[in-house]
């Protein structure tokens, strides 16, 4: 991190821009019937660079050195019905401290889903596929309220009146976003508003899709490990690095897969350097997988159809009652590996 500076900063501000052409010629272009394909394309690509590769980790912070107000980590707002401020809280800093730990990290099935065999079973679960189907496609609404705890409310630990501020500020973006794609945006085409409709419908569904995919890979294929509240109270800070690497996921592939991921396809790495410019993943990633096989860590990567696959597995197991075949504990993972 060095040499951290200018090609960092015009590689960013590259980005933006790519982003924003994406979405303006996109809009344009759904104005035009003959090109709504195309259209649809560039706005889904400019929905995603602007949730992935900017969005998620500008709001870490990743480049606050550069001072710019409108690429700030603390007032950054995206494209998405998830209000930024409940991210920075939830995501930043529940999900990045507690990770994988279940009972503190909402990641763990976005208080939707079943995604560990300490997740006690109950029949509400037998749903999971279908869970997780709906979550997929709608994605940006699953995320927004995930602030809500809907699985404490479900539980009768909190009632749905003690989260109306979270609420409101929810409804308050949904409800700008909802009108800019499925409102303005339209009525501005006239006779061909329901071109646009669709359009922004679709370009919003591939989004969705896609950072589900890969969100879901960073931390629920086979391999990646859950942890109890009791066994990670007393954590040391390398005991906490440890646990980022066994509870993380990578993926493979080319730059441009890479760039529509946010840089996710890196997870290990991005959960134990979360405000460094994602775009260095990929130089760092040959050292620590490195000092991972030194040590007999396990180093989880695999390209996206094998780790999702596997998720998708894991989603109907956990369905069912009973539990599930038990995760290795974390001292017994790095004894497989070394075995």
């Amino acid at each position: 991190m060095a040499d951290l500076g200018e090609e960092d900063a015009d590689y960013i501000r590259r980005v933006i821009k790519a982003q924003r052409a994406l979405e303006v010629g996109g809009r344009v272009l759904l104005f035009l019937p003959p090109a709504w394909l195309l259209g649809t394309a560039m706005l889904g690509v400019s929905k995603i660079l602007d949730n992935m590769e900017i969005g998620h980790n500008v709001m870490h912070g990743q480049y606050d050195w550069m001072r710019d107000p409108a690429i700030s980590g603390r007032s950054f707002e995206w494209d998405t019905a998830c209000p930024a401020d409940q991210w920075r809280y939830s995501h930043n800093y529940m999900h990045h401290t507690h990770t994988n730990i279940v009972g503190m990290d909402r990641d763990i099935g976005y208080g939707i889903l079943r995604m560990s065999e300490d997740q006690p079973w109950e029949p509400y679960f037998l749903g999971n596929p279908v869970y997780a189907f709906l979550l997929m496609v709608l994605f940006q609404y699953g995320v927004a309220l995930h602030e809500l705890e809907s699985e404490r409310i479900r539980a009768g630990e909190i009632r749905l009146a003690d989260k109306r501020e979270v609420l409101r500020e929810i409804w308050k973006k949904t409800r700008r976003q909802t009108l800019k794609d499925y409102v303005a945006f339209p009525l501005l085409a006239g006779p061909f508003a329901p071109f646009v409709f669709t359009g922004n419908l679709t370009a919003n569904l591939m989004r969705n899709v896609w950072s589900y995919m890969i969100i879901f890979c960073g931390h629920f294929p086979d391999g990646t490990q859950e942890f109890s509240v009791e066994e990670t109270k007393d954590e040391t800070r390398g005991q906490w690095y440890f646990r980022q690497v066994l509870g993380s996921a990578n993926l493979t592939g080319g730059k441009l897969f890479h760039l529509l991921s946010g840089n996710l396809s890196h997870q290990i790495e991005h959960h134990l350097f979360p405000d460094m410019p994602a775009r260095r993943y990929a130089e760092i990633a040959p050292e620590v997988r490195e000092i991972c096989e030194r040590y007999g860590i396990p180093y989880n990567s695999g390209p996206l159809p094998r780790q999702f696959a596997t998720v998708v597995r894991k989603i109907v197991k956990l369905a069912l009652p009973g539990r599930a075949p038990r995760q290795a504990t974390a001292e017994e993972a790095v004894a497989l590996s070394v075995a």
